[in-house]
Order: structure tokens, then sequence, then C-alpha cells
């Protein structure tokens, strides 16, 4: 399906919290849609739509910007995204970042993934697999995704069965792999770890849907209380955007 344009006030909103060069680092913007009541999807495991058609135009638009899209396994396991960008300047052809996909313990296999047919017709990269260095690789894996310009990358997590709290080692290899920014898109987790991560961060880009998707919906929610700064909003045919940055530190009033 073909996006329509995107709409021309929303280029000039997201430029300043679009990523800038920064030597020796990757740069970092958290972008994610969620409902009225701070959910991202219905129930766990479900893929939901939550933002309008005008809003995914933007998605990929601040794909287009960004080294590589980083997603969880959570995330590639419910949803077989295609982490590809579809946003063109006409006349130009697509860039598409690198997806990387947050998986330790080697449970997606990406023979069977949108993933590898996206790739296979040139409409988007193979994916850099981030796997603990103690989990077994199946060959057969390594080499669908070796020949499509894929591998897997191997780390030493501090505990493979919550990677996320492994940002700086995370952050550092994507770094080493040349990758100036990445997009970061979910799942959960990862969003809740990051929220409270104002070093990590440089860019926080949310979309709010008109629903409320209730009680046994997914949740993003901080650990602890996080205030922004530099907040600024877009008002859309359904959604709203929201931009900021993360606050160093939260003072009470």
């Amino acid at each position: 399906m073909s996006l329509p344009e995107i709409p021309k006030s929303l280029i000039p909103f997201l430029q300043e919290y679009l990523p800038k060069d920064v030597p020796d680092r990757t740069v970092v913007t958290l972008t994610y849609a969620q409902s009225l009541d701070s959910r991202i999807a219905a129930k766990k495991g479900e893929q939901t739509k939550i933002s309008h058609i005008e809003t995914k135009t933007m998605t990929h638009y601040i794909r287009s910007k960004h080294d590589a899209i980083l997603v969880g396994v959570g995330t590639v396991l419910a949803d077989d995204p295609k982490l590809n960008c579809r946003f063109r300047i006409p006349g130009e052809a697509a860039s598409h970042p690198r997806p990387i996909i947050l998986d330790p313990h080697g449970k997606w296999a990406y023979s069977g993934s949108q993933l590898r047919q996206i790739a296979a017709t040139k409409q988007g990269k193979a994916p850099f697999i981030l796997i603990d260095n103690t989990t077994a690789i199946d060959p057969r894996e390594q080499q669908a995704l070796e020949d499509q310009g894929g591998r897997f990358v191997k780390l030493r997590f501090d505990n493979k069965d919550s990677p996320v709290k492994n940002w700086d080692l995370i952050l550092q290899k994507l770094n080493d792999l040349g990758i100036g920014s990445v997009m970061i898109e979910g799942g959960a987790t990862i969003i809740n770890d990051l929220l409270t991560a104002p070093k990590l961060v440089d860019s926080l880009i949310i979309t709010i849907g008109p629903t409320f998707l209730g009680k046994e919906g997914v949740e993003v929610s901080p650990i602890s209380q996080v205030s922004l700064k530099e907040p600024k909003w877009w008002q859309g045919t359904q959604d709203v955007v929201l931009c900021a940055r993360l606050n160093l530190f939260y003072t009470s009033i």
C-alpha cells in the first residue's frame, strides 16, 4: 500500500528532533504510537492499529533519517514487521535503515519472516540480530541472514534475561558497526526502560491516537516518575504527535 504525502507542517515540526551527527556516539530517537490510556497494543502479542495513515507516513519519514531501526524480539514475533522505509522523495530511491533485532536467546527465525522477503526483493535491508554470546546459532539461519547482507552480532550481556539493562553495551556495539543514529520503536519493555535513561535518549516522539485500549492492553509506563523538556505538539486529522526530550532530573512542584 502506498503512503499519502506527509503533511507539510510536520517536516519543520520534526526537524529539531531528528538526529544530528555526533562523533563517537550513536544518536537515539525513541518513538512509538500509544492510546489515550498509554497502551501500545490491545493484548500481549497482538498487533494493534493505533495511528492514522498520515502519522504512519511520518513514521516512514523519520525512518528515512536514521541509519537503523531497533526493536525487541517480542515485536518481531508478534508483528512480523517489514522494518523498511516507504517514504520517498520524488526521483530518489528510498533510504532504508538497517533493522536491529534484540534477541539474546535466539527465539526468532529470520528464514520465514517478512524481513527476509523484503531483503530478497531489495525493498529493505536484512537485519543485524543482537544475540548473547552463549546462545547457539542455527547455521541455516546464519547462512540465510548472511546471504542477504545481515549478520548475528554476539554480545556478552550482563543478564541475557534482561538485556535492556545493557544499553551502554548495545549502543557502543552499534557505534562500532558504523551506525550513527538509531530509531528505537519498541516493544514495551524497551520503551519503559529507555524512558528512564535521559542520558541515552536524544529525542522522544510519541504518536497518540484517540482511542482507549483498556486494562488488558500492553502498557507503556516508566518504573519511576519522568518529566519532559522542550515539548512540542502537532495536531493531525486524527492523532496528536508529541516531540520532547527527557529531563535529566525530576523536580517536584
